[in-house]
């Protein structure tokens, strides 16, 4: 189990890995120098701070507040947790999209009507909340994700291929991260491969890849579902499944 290092340290490693000095974090973030050398220092970082510095980081703010430890306030989560029945099934078709259909679904999603929140989002319980892997699990979690979910889109987006059980041991800290799964998790988060070793602790060899392009889709399409109701990701998937049928591309 790798224990978190607290969010201090990681906002360290990633200034360091932006090259970034504190003043103009503080700057961009519309924040004090004085506030952000506190929680450099240890001190707990407030919601409200998060949420300033999440896009001169370069994260999604749900993701910051995972990694810092926080609950993740209503307004980040998925709009409809029925809706996680759907997400893979829109990747997974889209995938087999030439690139074009691809970036087409991907403005449908994005052009559909924000539906009114009906219910809680409630993420899956892990067992290890201070553990790293935890909190990566649980960012794919609110990608609308469930462990099958995670299997599926993994497997056909990357290299990995991993049981369904095998998420829920990452996420329980039964089982480390390696190079590998970093490298595939950072691809369908939509985050830099580097960055999240360094949040994570983990050292990777030599830089790799840039994701494939099949692999920034998908998580550029699994972001936007997050959005959907359940209604609303039914209609894309059966758009998306139609399209795969009369591709010429399978």
């Amino acid at each position: 189990m790798t224990e978190h290092p607290g969010f201090g340290v990681m906002l360290a490693w990633l200034l360091d890995h932006r090259q970034l000095r504190v003043q103009e974090l503080a700057e961009r973030a519309g924040s004090t120098e004085n506030e952000l050398r506190a929680v450099l220092m240890g001190e707990t970082s407030g919601a409200r701070l998060l949420r300033r510095i999440a896009p001169a980081t370069g994260f999604h703010t749900v993701d910051l507040f995972i990694l810092a430890g926080l609950s993740v306030p209503d307004d980040m989560a998925p709009l409809d947790g029925a809706a996680e029945r759907w997400g893979p099934y829109i990747v997974m078709d889209a995938l087999h999209l030439p690139e074009a259909q691809r970036h087409e679904l991907l403005r449908l999603v994005h052009s559909l009507p924000q539906e009114e929140r009906l219910s809680v989002f409630a993420a899956k319980r892990l067992a290890s909340a201070a553990d790293l892997g935890g909190r990566v699990i649980r960012m794919l979690q609110y990608r609308n994700l469930s462990w099958t979910g995670m299997a599926k889109i993994l497997a056909i987006a990357t290299p990995t291929y991993l049981s369904a059980s095998t998420y829920g041991v990452i996420g329980s800290g039964r089982k480390d991260l390696t190079p590998r799964l970093v490298t595939d998790f950072a691809a369908v988060l939509g985050i830099d491969s580097q960055a999240l070793a360094a949040l994570t602790g983990v050292h990777l060899r030599e830089v790799p890849p840039p994701p494939a392009p099949e692999a920034v889709d998908a998580a550029a399409l699994l972001w936007e579902t997050r959005r959907l109701s359940a209604a609303q990701a039914q209609h894309v998937a059966g758009l998306a499944r139609s399209l795969r049928e009369d591709s010429p591309y399978l």
